[in-house]
């Protein structure tokens, strides 16, 4: 059976760049392991499968081409935009494997809201990244998203900018994030090799996985604007908020094209 996809770029900057995501809803009679092999067909970092029902939440089912996530960011808020813009029904809260997001619509831009319950250990050494050839990190930690993401803080953009990680070495977690920050904006990339990406252009998970990295190093709430993917060709941004127990990130949405899709 043929299936239509909505294909988004999510986590825009402007009109450019953005996260490619497929959005399915129609999953009548589709296994777990059919939507795996629709997602390593379409070979986005993610693809989502919505499982929805008159007056119910949906449920959003989530995979890379390699695993199904529990959670993720881009993927949330490209469906969310899916469920209010195209239909077939407008929702404030979409489920996931992790729990439940709240939604909200402000003008252009799509936000989800998520509690920030993650396990966090500060990670001192960082000995991973130097053992993939990057430089030691002025800080960092591991954050259970539930998967592991290590988050990595730089001194300076430059620097960022010029990480050529060895992803064999980077496969031993499911992803590392790096970033460098000032006040307002952060500019981020977060390297994936394990989920069968080896480097995403715009990761909201990783922004709250960031988000818990702040909260648990003493800076209770705060904003960023932060730039991600121009080092792959795609330019992409993503809104972060925070306080000590609740993460937002936004970010605008353009619809690509529709592509049709069979297990």
């Amino acid at each position: 059976m043929v299936r239509p996809a909505h294909v988004l770029r999510v986590f825009t900057r402007g009109d450019v760049g953005g996260n490619l995501l497929g959005v399915i809803n129609d999953t009548i009679g589709l296994s777990r392991d059919q939507m795996q092999a629709i997602a390593a067909d379409l070979g986005f970092s993610e693809s989502t499968f919505v499982d929805w029902r008159e007056g119910e939440t949906p449920m959003v089912r989530i995979f890379t081409p390699k695993v199904e996530m529990e959670f993720a960011g881009h993927p949330l808020v490209g469906t969310a935009w899916v469920m209010n813009f195209l239909g077939p029904q407008a929702h404030d809260r979409l489920e996931c494997v992790a729990g439940t997001v709240d939604v909200r619509i402000d003008a252009d831009t799509v936000w989800i809201d998520a509690g920030l319950g993650q396990e966090t250990e500060i990670e001192p050494a960082g000995q991973i990244l130097i053992d993939a050839g990057l430089p030691a990190p002025t800080r960092a930690w591991m954050v259970l998203m539930p998967k592991e993401y290590f988050v990595a803080e730089y001194p300076n953009s430059a620097t960022i900018t010029g990480l050529a990680p060895d992803m064999a070495v980077l496969e031993a977690q499911f992803g590392t994030l790096c970033f460098a920050r000032d006040e307002t904006r952060a500019h981020m990339r977060f390297f994936a090799p394990a989920g069968g990406v080896a480097e995403d252009p715009a990761t909201g998970s990783a922004a709250v996985a960031l988000a818990r990295a702040m909260v648990a190093s003493g800076e209770p709430s705060g904003k960023l604007s932060i730039d991600q993917g121009a080092e792959i060709g795609t330019p992409s941004r993503i809104e972060l908020e925070w306080t000590a127990d609740r993460a937002s990130i936004g970010g605008t949405v353009v619809h690509d094209r529709i592509e049709l899709v069979k297990p």
